[in-house]
């Protein structure tokens, strides 16, 4: 993960928490609470990939496990926050662009689905039986329905961020799986085959032609 998008990921991801805690947190809606910070994981995800991804949204889930009135584990939210950004990091769409809204909002789907059930397996393992009391399935319903009316509005702003001011200026055309000067490594090449095309052995043969 690049130096450059370390800020850029802090920033998002505390205004994330803050909305989530201060705002949406107190709204007291049916079912589920509207997940910004998922639909921060899942737009750093999509630009940043499954390692950018997994690691963002560890740092992500780990504070909201500590911001207060957290009421759960340490780590529960980490741990699935963090599955979910290297899931989406997986779909990532090529150069980090989405191509269309309903790819992104499929994503969105798939991760509210997800992360609710397994914060609700989790939360079973470890004791936390408060879903059973609201309803796994109204839970589910809920956070899918609350994430995609955000989705349109949070994930494209959270990518547009990432794109824009996550990019390091040390490095060239550096690439997640490539490692860093591979791009610079490629034009090289395509430059040196283009030189040495079939007009410029032509000239060469000729240039040979002509010495005595």
């Amino acid at each position: 993960m690049r130096l450059a998008r370390i800020p850029v990921s802090a920033i998002l991801i505390l205004l994330g928490l803050l909305l989530q805690v201060s705002v949406f947190g107190r709204l007291q809606l049916p079912g589920a609470t509207p997940d910004i910070l998922l639909l921060v994981v899942v737009g750093l995800a999509l630009v940043y990939g499954p390692t950018g991804g997994c690691l963002v949204g560890f740092a992500a889930g780990l504070l909201a496990d500590l911001a207060p009135p957290s009421d759960h584990a340490i780590g529960r939210y980490a741990l699935v926050l963090c599955l979910m950004g290297y899931a989406a990091g997986l779909l990532r769409p090529e150069h980090g662009r989405q191509r269309s809204v309903s790819s992104a909002l499929l994503v969105v789907a798939g991760a509210a689905v997800a992360s609710t059930l397994l914060y609700a397996m989790v939360g079973a393992l470890v004791g936390d039986t408060a879903a059973r009391h609201v309803g796994l399935g109204q839970l589910v319903v809920t956070a899918l329905l609350y994430d995609l009316l955000l989705a349109p509005f949070v994930v494209p702003a959270v990518m547009l961020v990432a794109r824009r001011f996550g990019k390091d200026p040390l490095s060239v055309a550096e690439d997640d799986e490539g490692g860093p000067g591979l791009g610079s490594l490629t034009r090289y090449r395509t430059t040196r085959e283009a030189t040495a095309g079939p007009g410029y052995r032509k000239k060469r043969l000729l240039g040979a032609g002509k010495r005595p």
